[in-house]
């Protein structure tokens, strides 16, 4: 199974763009990646990136090692470590947080309760990164669509 979704599809084979897994795994980590920095990653470092565990304690210590790694390899930067939210919005399956719901009214999709229990933790976070004010939006509605949560 790819660990991609098919919205990135126009991205993904060449990771010119830091993919949801690893914006996921970032947050997880507490972990700054820049697109500057990731533009820098050879092709070998972003799959790695892609591939590399980064659920269990120990895992998430391992990530975050091997980002500073690259990042200080690579740029001669210093990574950015940032506060690890200990209960993040996307672990909640029963609050839609407000932002999606709004995001959805947007683009005229209702998000019901039970889709939203029914979500997988990284389709919650995809969903609340696209309906962040700083970012463009324009994945909202794909991602909706290939998560089921409306008609195709």
């Amino acid at each position: 199974m790819s660990p991609f979704f098919q919205f990135e599809s126009d991205f993904v084979d060449s990771l010119r763009c830091i993919p949801m897994i690893v914006r996921y795994k970032l947050d997880t980590c507490g972990v700054k990646l820049k697109l500057h920095q990731w533009n820098k990653f050879s092709e070998s470092d972003r799959q790695q990136t892609v591939d590399a565990p980064c659920s269990t304690e120990d895992e998430v210590r391992k990530y975050k090692e091997l980002l500073h790694q690259l990042i200080e390899q690579r740029t001669g930067e210093t990574a950015t470590d940032l506060a690890i939210d200990e209960n993040p919005s996307w672990n909640d399956a029963v609050n839609i947080p407000e932002s999606v719901i709004q995001q959805a009214e947007r683009v005229g999709v209702r998000i019901t309760p039970k889709q939203w229990e029914s979500l997988t933790p990284i389709q919650r976070f995809v969903l609340i990164k696209l309906s962040r004010s700083s970012h463009e939006n324009a994945n909202f509605l794909p991602a909706v669509k290939e998560f089921q949560l409306i008609p195709v």
